[in-house]
């Protein structure tokens, strides 16, 4: 097996095995790499190159608009943000406009920062959890 085969065995097994939360911080990390990879594209004149990018970067957020769950409020006002990051990815790529690809990854990155935010909130209070139940089971047991 190639090294090339094999980190792709190796990616495929971490999405695989990987917690929704943890796959949502995948997406976003992936949409920032392509933006990435676009803008450097753009700026050294690699249209076919940057269209690439871009458009993986757009598959990536359609991805996270279809796993919104549209009942509650925050979904509505991502699905909101994700249309006007898909817009500006859109007109990036059609202008080859690296100032509408660079507000696109601010918004991108702000959102991964965010996100990455609730989930050391959330593992701490599933540790305060875990220590309380431990704690129960101590004094009743």
């Amino acid at each position: 097996m190639n090294a090339f085969t094999t980190a792709d065995v190796y990616k495929n097994q971490q999405v695989l095995t990987a917690p929704p939360e943890q796959l949502t911080l995948m997406l976003y990390n992936g949409a920032i790499r392509f933006i990435n990879e676009c803008i450097h594209a753009i700026n050294e004149g690699k249209v076919e190159k940057a269209h690439n990018a871009n458009i993986r970067t757009q598959q990536i957020i359609s991805e996270l608009m279809t796993t919104l769950d549209m009942q509650y409020d925050i979904s509505k006002n991502l699905m909101a943000l994700y249309d006007y990051i898909q817009y500006r990815l859109q007109m990036g790529n059609v202008k080859k406009d690296v100032a509408q690809m660079e507000e696109a990854k601010g918004l991108v990155t702000e959102l991964r920062d965010t996100w990455l935010q609730a989930m050391k909130l959330a593992r701490k209070e599933r540790g305060a959890d875990a220590s309380d139940q431990a704690y129960a089971r101590q004094r009743h047991g």
